[in-house]
């Protein structure tokens, strides 16, 4: 159990460092290009913020997801690479088909890529939604 949990800690301390960096990179670029989001038009900015916000949460969650799921192919824990993509997503989205299971040994895992994924999800929300909302914000105080 102990392996199990100090395993689970390091790939979720793993994702969220990774995460967070990422977060850092999205708020340089903003900064960077504040100027250019507050000038008219703005609705053809938005669209761009929006689609690049996407592509920027899938390609995290993306990562996330093969760090976990890398893990349990070293750890051999299923019996081949894309079972253990299946399940790290499956387990990271939390939504929990059950279909492909991990061992009753090592089923704490599972858990704990459900839990970061969660945490991970609430994460990249939270800060798509500030960014956005603050580039708005902006951008109709700067009609005024």
């Amino acid at each position: 159990m102990l392996v199990q949990i100090a395993i689970g800690a390091a790939l979720m301390l793993t994702t969220i460092s990774l995460t967070g960096a990422t977060l850092w990179v999205v708020e340089a670029l903003l900064r960077r290009f504040n100027a250019w989001l507050l000038r008219e038009p703005h609705g053809p900015k938005l669209a761009l913020l929006l689609i690049a916000a996407a592509l920027w949460v899938m390609g995290v969650i993306t990562v996330d997801v093969w760090i976990w799921a890398i893990a349990f192919d070293l750890i051999g824990v299923l019996p081949t690479l894309e079972a253990s993509v299946y399940f790290a997503l499956v387990s990271f989205t939390t939504i929990g088909y059950g279909d492909v299971v991990l061992p009753h040994d090592w089923r704490l895992l599972g858990g704990m890529c459900g839990a970061n994924g969660f945490m991970i999800f609430g994460f990249v929300i939270a800060m798509l939604v500030e960014a956005l909302r603050h580039v708005r914000l902006a951008q109709i105080e700067r009609r005024r």
